[in-house]
């Protein structure tokens, strides 16, 4: 049997592209795990925030609202988002930061208000009074079901047809001009498909370079983060997610508890990571700095690869060295947000077809995440 599409990786990207593709396609998913979405999907803080990310990251990220906030039907039981909000803080040193991020989303027309410290208090007591200047608030921001979509997106798939292996890495391929050859980590011989898609995460260079091409020098870096106990009196669940605007830590309700990062992004080589003491203890100080939280032991702590391409921004399409490989990867903190956005646009560049138009009217450009970018 040919495949038509072989996808390595069945994290949000790989099984969300799956979801997108037709029905008369024969797609494979190879995951490299006893089970899907075991590393950066699985532990990703789960926000979508329009605020966020790159010019592209954000217009793939309003290209998925409307699937989130209204999936086909059966696709989930449980609603995709939730209301939560993003309160982004400052001190009187980052005075200016606050004032400039505020200009440079009003200019781009984003729904993102000034609050005085004052304003800011109402919404999350728990802040210090004496490191808070001003905040930014972005009341569209909302908490994301990462499982309930993962789940809709394999399922979905898979009634499709489309089949998933686990426990399955890819060693090597051949290209031989029509179709690759696989070789693969679960059983003798070879797999054999029209076209190889490279959505292997923070894996993602290191499948091509088996594929026989050259590295993009997309980079996994890893962020901890961890889950503490509310306050006693405070009322914490309504509380929107907490940002300090110079991204050096976060925090947000999580399940009747708070879970707060650093927000770290430390270079490191893909593996199953785990949270660093010195980041968990980083992240505790810069958060009880700014606020009135006392956090004596965490209740838990992990960690996640984010990927990012040089540029930072999401990697997809054709490799120019080969046009049977195709490229799903670099996401970076916001594979989960851009899901619906970036495997819509996947699948139209996958199958040489006009961008769709929910793309198209938010004048996307496909050559903004190409992979040729990086191909001189």
């Amino acid at each position: 049997m040919v495949y038509d599409y072989v996808i390595v990786g069945a994290g949000m990207a790989g099984v969300s592209l799956a979801y997108r593709l037709p029905e008369s396609a024969h797609v494979l998913v190879l995951e490299r795990e006893s089970h899907a979405a075991y590393h950066s999907t699985g532990r990703s803080a789960a926000m979508f925030v329009e605020t966020y990310g790159t010019e592209t990251i954000r217009a793939l990220t309003v290209a998925g609202n409307d699937f989130f906030s209204h999936p086909p039907d059966g696709f989930s039981d449980q609603p995709i988002l939730l209301p939560r909000g993003v309160l982004y803080v400052g001190t009187a040193e980052q005075q200016d930061l606050l004032d400039s991020q505020y200009e440079d989303w009003h200019e781009q027309g984003l729904d993102v208000s000034r609050m005085t410290a004052e304003q800011a208090l109402t919404l999350v007591p728990c802040l210090d009074p004496a490191q808070l200047a001003g905040a930014l608030y972005d009341g569209q921001g909302q908490d994301m079901d990462v499982h309930a979509l993962h789940q809709g997106f394999l399922k979905g798939a898979q009634a499709k047809g489309v089949t998933l292996r686990l426990d399955t890495e890819v060693l090597s391929a051949q290209w031989d001009g029509e179709c690759w050859d696989v070789q693969l980590s679960s059983e003798p011989g070879t797999v054999r498909t029209r076209v190889l898609v490279n959505a292997a995460g923070a894996w993602a260079d290191t499948l091509a370079e088996r594929c026989g091409l050259k590295a993009l020098g997309i980079q996994p870096k890893r962020r901890s983060a961890f889950l503490f106990s509310p306050p006693e009196g405070m009322d914490h669940r309504d509380w929107p997610a907490v940002i300090d605007i110079g991204e050096e830590f976060y925090f947000k309700p999580d399940a009747g508890m708070l879970l707060g990062s650093p927000a770290n992004a430390d270079d490191v080589d893909a593996h199953d990571v785990v949270a660093e003491e010195l980041d968990v203890a980083t992240g505790i100080y810069r958060i009880e700095e700014r606020t009135q939280l006392r956090i004596r032991r965490p209740s838990h702590t992990w960690a996640g690869l984010r990927s990012f391409a040089p540029d930072g921004e999401l990697v997809i399409g054709h490799d120019t060295q080969c046009p049977g490989f195709f490229w799903l990867a670099g996401q970076g903190g916001y594979g989960i947000q851009t899901a619906a956005g970036a495997s819509l646009l996947a699948a139209s560049l996958l199958q040489k077809q006009d961008l769709p138009e929910p793309l198209k009217a938010l004048e996307i450009d496909p050559a903004v995440v190409s992979p040729a970018r990086f191909r001189t």
